[in-house]
């Protein structure tokens, strides 16, 4: 089972997104592709630290994310595809990712920020980092047999749309 589940800046998608992992067959690992930049990311890591289960395993990936999940058995939890993409500068490896996770045989969870609901960005950076993030979405969204849309900590399913 592949799922992801988006959502805005704390909209409560990562705890929705650890729930379901908990859910599924243990051992979960939990693949992280942030790393600590600033306080700011340190501390929202650390919050997420403390509120994961004991028994889950966590792998530090940053950009190697399509390495580290094909390493990892069992069922992952990864967060987030925002900041693998910004880790890769704008540029991952999506076809990499959807190969892996197609051919995992345990259960994934993917994280990831919702880019396209807010204001045009102002920057040239920023519209690269939203076309990039959404792209990867879509593309997870498509292999995904489960995707959900996370506001006020709450998780809607997304149904694919049948023409």
């Amino acid at each position: 089972m592949i799922a992801l589940v988006l959502g805005g800046a704390r909209s409560g998608k990562s705890a929705f997104a650890e729930r379901l992992a908990g859910a599924l067959p243990a051992p979960v690992t939990y693949v992280a592709t942030g790393t600590p930049s600033d306080e700011d990311m340190a501390e929202r890591i650390e919050r997420h630290r403390a509120r994961r289960p004991a028994g889950w395993r966590t792998e530090e990936v940053g950009a190697a994310l399509v390495e580290g999940l094909d390493r990892v058995g069992g069922t992952v939890l990864v967060d987030s595809l925002g900041s693998w993409v910004a880790a890769c500068d704008m540029a991952p490896d999506v076809e990499g990712l959807l190969s892996v996770l197609r051919g995992r045989a345990g259960d994934a969870v993917l994280v990831s920020e919702e880019v396209g609901l807010g204001v045009h960005p102002p920057t040239a950076l920023g519209v690269r980092f939203r076309d990039a993030v959404g792209e990867a979405n879509a593309a997870v969204a498509e292999v995904a047999d489960d995707v959900r849309l996370v506001v006020a900590g709450r998780g809607l399913r997304l149904d694919r749309l049948e023409l």
